[in-house]
């Protein structure tokens, strides 16, 4: 597996768990919102319903997990138990991938994009 690979994987689920704080910043970064009702929604989204976007995240990634698999033909329990060495490894490494990218993504990137939009302090 190479990074390409693994970015095709993990991406589209980080920035799914992410958009608790992606969509207020789009909106202003747009200009359709004003910065105080973004920063009002990204306290609602990322306050009451952030575990419900990290689910989504994670129902993404196991759902691109699971198309890579078939396409790689790993397709019957069987045929995941012969490759198990492998299909862990790939398990562990876009687990490690997903939470780093999902930490830097959010926590570095987003929150310094809202700070200078003057979404957050």
């Amino acid at each position: 597996m190479d990074w390409k690979e693994l970015l095709k994987i993990t991406g589209i689920p980080v920035f799914l768990a992410s958009l608790c704080c992606v969509a207020p910043l789009v909106l202003v970064l747009l200009g359709l919102s004003t910065v105080s009702f973004a920063t009002s929604l990204a306290d609602t989204l990322y306050g009451d319903y952030k575990w419900v976007f990290r689910g989504i995240g994670i129902l993404a990634l196991s759902g691109s997990l699971f198309l890579y698999f078939r396409n790689k033909g790993i397709c019957t329990l069987d045929q995941v138990r012969r490759k198990r060495i492998y299909v862990l490894n790939i398990l562990l490494v876009t687990f490690i991938v997903s939470v780093l990218g999902y930490v830097v993504w959010l926590y570095v990137i987003v929150h310094y994009l809202g700070v200078w939009q003057g979404i957050w302090n």
